[in-house]
């Protein structure tokens, strides 16, 4: 009894109450610091528990070991490759005097042998410190993150938010309606979202509901009115996908011998689709979930330029061109850190939606 009531706490009621938490936002309803670590808390709390009770302490023990070589060795690997690749930070068109780049390059220890370099940078990286920007100077690449990351986690959660809303009943009503109209329309809709890219569903957009309508801001992030436009463009476009895979996946589930045995016993339509067929069908979700999360989060450069979001999508792209190693290796490192943690956790999320998944070590 004790353990259904904490899987009932543990559930619903605490995804209901982070939705709650994440529309607020939207609406920039201002939320006290408390109430946000009250929550975390008890979700991690709860994940604890959860990782007792199906007995995959140790796996994710493991995992976390295993995460952490992964992210030294994508350290490791992309500090190498950038002083392998051809040219360097300071190189340009119009070539430095001798002593000036000697200079510069003592200042930001260039100059010293490669191992002694790769040795200050690890030592650096354990204690948090990802050195200073070779473009804004001055500017640690901690605090130049610390900026940016807030924007792309917010449009990256408000996109994953409206994909999941959108993707899972329209991948549902598809597979219900299998080769029917809806099923046929549904399934258009999710190729157009797919094919028709971001580049040239955003400036339609601006056209038609800024300049046009004059409902929604073209540009920044700075309100309700500034978030809906780059929400939509974003997270249409994973819903699309999601829907796809959902639709293969229950019409799939659906042919199962306890769906058939639900029928008989006169169970409705809706009942096994929403109630049975879909949490069985949700595992090829999760297994796009991981990357898909992360890739949004950090990889909506084309969303944020459009619309001019202070992101870190704009900083991945421009500190390859500017040659700035420590912002390179700082927006690698995060791409790095929140792909392994999702991966992780829908590692585990695959035990929750499906108990006959055990997670052995």
């Amino acid at each position: 009894m004790m353990t259904g009531r904490l899987n009932l706490a543990f559930g619903p009621p605490l995804a209901i109450f982070w939705l709650g938490l994440v529309v607020a936002t939207f609406f920039d309803v201002s939320i006290p610091s408390f109430v946000w670590w009250s929550a975390a808390a008890y979700t991690l709390a709860g994940a604890f528990w959860h990782t007792i009770r199906y007995g995959m302490l140790a796996y994710v023990g493991k995992r976390l070991v295993e995460s952490l070589i992964t992210v030294a060795v994508i350290a490791s690997a992309t500090f190498l490759l950038l002083r392998v690749l051809p040219g360097g930070p300071f190189d340009s068109e119009k070539a430095l005097p001798p002593e000036i780049k000697a200079a510069i390059e003592k200042k930001y220890q260039l100059d010293q042998p490669l191992l002694v370099q790769y040795g200050n940078f690890m030592v650096g990286l354990v204690q948090g410190d990802l050195g200073e920007s070779y473009k804004y100077l001055g500017r640690n690449i901690s605090e130049i993150l610390a900026e940016s990351l807030p924007a792309s986690v917010q449009l990256g959660v408000y996109a994953l938010l409206l994909a999941y809303l959108i993707g899972i009943p329209f991948g549902v009503l598809a597979a219900r309606y299998h080769n029917r109209w809806p099923d046929h329309l549904l399934m258009a809709l999710a190729i157009s979202g797919v094919s028709v890219p971001s580049f040239l569903v955003a400036p339609i957009l601006i056209l038609i509901f800024c300049f046009g309508l004059g409902w929604f801001e073209p540009a920044l992030w700075d309100g309700p009115a500034y978030y809906i436009l780059p929400t939509w463009v974003l997270g249409t476009r994973a819903a699309a996908v999601i829907a796809r895979l959902v639709r293969a996946s229950v019409l799939e589930v659906i042919k199962a011998d306890y769906i058939r045995t639900g029928r008989a016993k006169g169970l409705s339509e809706s009942t096994l689709l929403f109630k049975h067929v879909l949490r069985n069908s949700l595992i090829p979700v999760l297994t796009f979930s991981g990357p898909l999360i992360a890739g949004i989060i950090t990889g909506s450069f084309v969303v944020e330029q459009i619309f001019a979001i202070p992101g870190i999508g704009k900083h991945m792209v421009l500190s390859v061109s500017n040659r700035d190693y420590p912002l390179i290796l700082g927006t690698t490192l995060v791409f790095s850190v929140i792909l392994v943690v999702c991966n992780l956790l829908v590692d585990l999320l695959y035990a929750y939606v499906d108990p006959r998944i055990k997670l052995n070590v």
